[in-house]
C-alpha cells in the first residue's frame, strides 16, 4: 500500500526562485556598472532586490499557511463548532 504526497511545488519557492534567476541575469548584463567603478550603485540594486525577494517569500509562505487553515477550517470544523452541538 503506497501513500501519495504531495509532490506539488509551491509558489512561496517557485516565485522566489525564479526572481533569484531573474536578478543573476541582470547583475550579469549590469556588470559593466561594476567594472566602471560603480560598486554602490551595483550592490545596492542587488541587495535591494534580495531584499524585496526575501519578503516575497515569506509573504507568499503566510498566504499559503493562512489558505491551508482555511481549508481545514472547512473540512474539519473547529472545536468550537463541535462544542455548541
Amino acid at each position: 500500500m503506497t501513500t501519495k504526497k504531495n509532490s506539488k511545488i509551491k509558489r512561496s519557492v517557485v516565485f522566489p526562485i525564479i526572481m533569484l534567476v531573474y536578478l543573476a541575469v541582470m547583475a550579469w548584463i549590469g556588470r559593466d556598472r561594476l567594472e566602471r567603478g560603480e560598486y554602490l550603485y551595483y550592490f545596492g540594486i542587488i541587495a535591494i532586490g534580495l531584499i524585496i525577494i526575501v519578503l516575497l517569500y515569506f509573504s507568499l509562505r503566510k498566504k499559503e499557511q493562512l489558505q491551508q487553515q482555511r481549508e481545514e477550517r472547512e473540512q474539519y470544523g473547529t472545536y468550537e463548532e463541535e462544542k455548541d452541538k
